[in-house]
């Protein structure tokens, strides 16, 4: 049960970090590439590679550490449907190119960023 509230409370802070990243950057930036769901989705990995990298002996010695960080907070902070849907709404309204960079631009990113900030942290 303890794991539970751990993911519970670490995914109500990821949901909160998309949240007002999502407010920041609408507010700020006016764009048809969804810029709010690339920076949560780069900041989530980020976070959790710092998490994997510099804290895995603390996260294999204290599951709940992982529980609460890795699925918690990077599983509410990322967020993959809202990436799968707003690119299918860019390919509805007949923005194929811009759909098309943001699933090159989100994938190689981010699996780039985890690729260097975990082999080099």
């Amino acid at each position: 049960m303890n794991n539970i509230l751990l993911v519970f409370l670490g995914g109500g802070i990821g949901s909160l970090m998309r949240y007002g990243i999502s407010n920041f950057v609408q507010t700020n930036f006016k764009s048809t590439f969804p810029i709010a769901t690339l920076c949560s989705n780069l900041l989530s990995c980020i976070l959790l590679a710092f998490a994997v990298g510099m804290f895995s002996e603390k996260l294999s010695a204290n599951p709940s550490l992982k529980f609460f960080i890795v699925i918690g907070i990077c599983g509410g902070f990322s967020t993959f449907s809202t990436f799968s849907y707003e690119t299918l709404e860019l390919m509805r309204s007949g923005q194929t190119l811009i759909a098309i960079a943001n699933i090159l631009i989100s994938v190689t990113v981010c699996i780039s960023l985890m690729y260097f900030l975990t082999k080099h942290v």
